[in-house]
């Protein structure tokens, strides 16, 4: 695998970044603050702490240095004077982007957000077949910006005599030793998702349920509350990076609940392609659940975001159940008009409001709840498990014939 100490390294100090974005027509000043903020989250998950952010208004992005050239002269002579370790940008950057960056900035290492995001994921990484995904991921983003960075891979793949054909670089040998790691990893997760596949047809007769959203918004929290199953469960962006899945019985009818990676803004297209049979588990779910951090401020763009991708890889138009989560830490009574900033008081419970408003309407299933404080979880039991009966009546028409109870279990 990609030798990451030399993008990020938190064993001996925390490492320091700056944030650099650039506005334009299609993402206004606005949007760019709050993918900002996102972009530092990012960096924080991986220990590295935000010390300065830059900004730029352009019509495009510049294709030679992303900002323009008395924006980009203002952030070296910041990092010149204070100890940088890296320059995050929050879009990708192009291979020639790249290079031109890190001529200017020398030893200050430059990464973009897919960069960013691919490292996480490999920190996450538990399963021997997550971590071959996220290898995959980085050989693939990393294939065409190669330079001779990638020397030390010759005493990797026994390259030697007879190996180098005639008047072949040494950037071109790297590049076909990374195109054969590619091929190798491609056949092997290939293998894996043959067995995955075979395991998922064991279990075909069985209700599927995914839970799907945004990263952060709760849902190995909701999968711990609702399978009573020790799940790892974190306030940092991709907590979760393998799937997991646990049986579960409600009224004596069973079906299995899958907990997925969450999706985000801007999420790598290599990921979704290498994570290909951990998504499976998603496009094969009979019902989704799709959690919805209600006390985001963007929470209505997450909402869109994950259904955007859930039609990337062909899971859209399933039953799904719309989980607002969070109504504890949710506060829609601001008073914009009191200069004070004061709250309203209100008779009503924020449940009892957020059951009024048009987010009730989203879809044909919303439930309002709190995983953390367990608030209107036996309101989505309920709706679930009609949900869940109506399917495995269907695949199951005479299940009552054969003598089983309505007892309350739970694995």
């Amino acid at each position: 695998m990609i030798d990451k100490k030399k993008l990020y390294s938190t064993a001996e100090k925390q490492e320091t970044a700056v944030l650099v974005a650039v506005s334009t027509q299609k993402q206004p000043a606005e949007k760019t603050k709050e993918y900002l903020d996102e972009l530092a989250f990012l960096a924080t998950t991986l220990g590295v702490e935000t010390v300065k952010t830059f900004t730029q208004n352009l019509e495009r992005a510049d294709i030679r240095t992303y900002t323009g050239k008395g924006k980009l002269e203002e952030i070296l002579i910041y990092v010149t004077a204070n100890p940088v370790d890296m320059i995050l940008y929050d879009d990708d950057l192009t291979p020639s982007q790249v290079r031109n960056l890190e001529a200017v900035f020398k030893d200050i290492k430059v990464i973009d957000r897919s960069l960013l995001i691919l490292d996480i994921f490999a920190m996450r990484a538990q399963t021997a077949q997550s971590k071959l995904q996220v290898e995959l991921a980085q050989y693939q983003y990393l294939y065409p910006r190669l330079t001779r960075m990638w020397t030390h891979l010759s005493r990797q793949s026994g390259v030697g005599v007879g190996m180098r054909g005639p008047g072949e670089t040494e950037l071109e040998t790297d590049k076909r030793l990374v195109k054969d790691r590619i091929a190798f990893l491609k056949e092997k997760l290939e293998k894996i998702d043959r067995q995955s596949t075979t395991r998922r047809k064991e279990r075909d007769r069985l209700v599927r349920v995914a839970i799907v959203g945004y990263t952060n918004v709760g849902k190995s929290t909701l999968m711990r509350g609702l399978s009573k199953a020790d799940v790892f469960a974190e306030n940092k962006l991709f907590a979760t990076v393998d799937s997991t899945v646990r049986k579960v019985n409600m009224e004596n009818i069973p079906f299995l609940l899958t907990d997925t990676v969450g999706f985000i803004r801007k999420l790598p297209t290599l990921l979704i392609e290498s994570f290909k049979s951990t998504l499976d588990e998603v496009r094969e779910a009979d019902i989704l659940l799709h959690v919805v951090d209600i006390s985001h401020p963007s929470f209505e763009e997450h909402l869109d975001v994950v259904n955007k991708t859930l039609e990337d890889i062909g899971a859209a138009n399933k039953p799904t159940i719309l989980v607002f989560n969070k109504i504890d830490l949710y506060n829609p009574t601001f008073n914009a008009d009191n200069d004070e900033g004061q709250e309203i008081e209100q008779t009503e419970s924020v449940l009892e409001q957020l059951k009024k408003s048009y987010i009730a309407d989203k879809a044909d299933h919303v439930v309002f709840i709190s995983a953390e404080k367990k608030e209107n979880i036996e309101e989505l039991r309920n709706t679930l498990f009609s949900i869940v009966k109506e399917k495995h009546f269907s695949i199951y028409p005479n299940w009552l014939d054969l003598g089983y109870t309505a007892v309350q279990t739970e694995e």
